[in-house]
């Protein structure tokens, strides 16, 4: 009988559990030039809803992977980074927009 549970040594399987949610890379790349509010995030991205987003920096943010920032001012306004974990994972969102924007080419070629 063949296991459908995913090995528990599999790194593959513990960055998709981190980082693998449908707006999770999104976000990531977007902090990637440094903190932004919420509402910014929420225009950078375009297409995600109030609540994806909020689901997403909540995860992320339980990850390690991004720091929230409550600014004490009225309104009160709320900043997202990346943590110096983070940071770590710019150059690989660097190598997958590069991989992204060279087969995107090609595949338009390939039509």
């Amino acid at each position: 009988m063949v296991s459908t549970d995913p090995p528990a040594d599999c790194p593959i399987h513990d960055v998709q559990r981190r980082i693998g949610g449908k707006w999770h890379l999104v976000v990531l790349w977007h902090l990637r030039g440094g903190q932004r509010g919420f509402a910014e995030l929420e225009r950078a991205i375009g297409d995600v809803s109030a609540k994806a987003l909020t689901e997403a920096l909540r995860h992320l943010e339980q990850e390690g992977l991004i720091a929230r920032t409550v600014r004490p001012v009225v309104p009160p306004r709320v900043d997202y980074a990346l943590t110096p974990t983070g940071t770590t994972l710019v150059p690989i969102l660097e190598a997958l927009q590069e991989w992204s924007l060279r087969h995107r080419r090609a595949d338009a070629r390939e039509v």
